[in-house]
């Protein structure tokens, strides 16, 4: 038993993914303070009777400015160009209170759902001008309570080819903006897309998050121009590719190399299974392909990955609860992952997108803050086999929501 100062609260009987037994966690001052198997000290406590904790889910792709768009047009769209094209007749019109309203909904079923950080992408065009960007600031500050989020400002509909959105880029990035992002394959010219991109991550050092090579073509791709300009602009481990769905269709041999050379030029892939899967292969009639990366592959090969949400109820994809554990279970399905791979599906959702977004202050260690998840299993390895219940969550060691458990009632009780 460790005797410890005085803590403002702690979690007692808690099973920790590198515990092979409950432990006790003190928390001070908003932050994890003491890890042991006892701690002796009045403090106000919460017993969560050998229940597993995480961090938090952390989400590194996810739009809440185009979010729970169902019934605003129709969704029969087939390809990435027609939702693109839906969601750009409706965002003209969109405003900041309804942009707010729409990104609240999802953060909040994010937070229920267990996510603690987050990398939201917000469209910035002549078109939206920069009433979504002013909008998801003010969601950042008003839930800061219960989820850190991150703001990735991108052109979704081009750079080169659509003046005025490099100015706003940049009046985005002076104001709030924390990363870059950008969609080479919409533009006219790619290459010099993927060039300003990287000029304006330099000139305001921030990371670089892309959209990229979201189709099943493997002749042409441009994977190779941003692994150039990460190598030659020494941004190793501050650039992330999102859908990469084209390495999905790579035979083995090609797929080696691709391998090998994100790992060497420190660029990592976020995989986006609802999105990858609705949109990939629908004009298949047979034997339709699933057009998803395989990230618990490239992370066994040194490819930092994850696995994210991406949209939410809209064009893109017409389905989603903002569920990290339910997204990483239905990868695993997709992805016939096995068994053993179970832990690193876990880990596409917590501590690996943490790596991916820098986050140095992530994990139930002491000094971090104390953000913490508590799911209704007793073993890490049944996550995402059982989809267990998250039963409740705290933010800086103040809790931020509660889900009760189900109650049965049999006809003797």
């Amino acid at each position: 038993m460790t005797t410890q100062a005085a803590f403002d609260l702690i979690f007692r009987n808690v099973l920790l993914r590198s515990s092979a037994a409950p432990v006790d966690i003190g928390v001070k001052d908003g932050r994890f303070a003491a890890i042991a198997p006892k701690l002796a000290c009045e403090a106000a406590g919460v017993d969560l009777g050998g229940l597993l904790a995480l961090p938090g889910f952390v989400d590194t792709h996810i739009h809440l400015d185009k979010a729970c768009l169902l019934g605003r047009c129709g969704h029969d769209h087939g390809t990435v160009s027609e939702a693109i094209r839906a969601v750009a007749a409706m965002k003209k019109d969109f405003t900041i209170e309804d942009v707010y309203a729409r990104g609240a909904r999802v953060l909040e079923r994010a937070v229920v759902n267990g996510t603690t950080r987050m990398r939201t992408h917000v469209e910035i065009d002549p078109r939206i001008g920069l009433r979504g960007f002013e909008a998801v600031k003010a969601l950042k500050r008003d839930y800061a309570w219960a989820i850190d989020l991150e703001l990735c400002v991108f052109p979704q509909e081009g750079l080169t080819n659509d003046p005025g959105a490099e100015e706003l880029l940049a009046k985005a990035l002076r104001d709030g903006g924390e990363v870059i992002g950008g969609c080479p394959y919409v533009d006219t010219d790619p290459n010099a897309h993927l060039a300003r991109i990287f000029d304006l991550a330099q000139e305001f050092d921030v990371d670089v998050d892309l959209h990229l090579d979201f189709d099943l073509d493997p002749s042409w791709w441009h994977l190779d121009e941003v692994c150039r300009q990460t190598e030659q602009r020494n941004y190793s481990g501050r650039v992330a590719i999102g859908h990469a769905t084209k390495l999905s269709a790579l035979p083995p041999d090609r797929m080696k190399a691709a391998t090998a050379q994100l790992a060497r030029s420190g660029v990592a892939v976020t995989v986006l299974p609802a999105t990858d899967l609705y949109l990939m292969g629908r004009e298949a009639t047979h034997n339709a392909p699933r057009g998803l990366t395989l990230a618990h592959k490239l992370a066994g090969d040194g490819v930092l990955c994850s696995v994210a949400t991406n949209n939410v109820l809209n064009p893109f994809t017409p389905f989603g609860d903002a569920s990290l554990l339910r997204m990483a279970n239905f990868y695993a399905n997709v992805a016939h992952a096995s068994v053993s791979d179970f832990d690193v599906c876990l880990d596409l959702v917590t501590e690996l997108p943490a790596r991916l977004m820098n986050l140095a202050d992530y994990g139930i260690k002491v000094g971090n803050p104390a953000d913490l998840i508590v799911l209704d299993t007793k073993d890490s390895r049944f996550a995402i086999a059982e989809l267990p219940d998250v039963l409740m969550g705290f933010k800086g060691g103040r809790q931020t929501f509660a889900r009760a458990r189900p109650t049965l009632f049999s006809p003797k009780s």
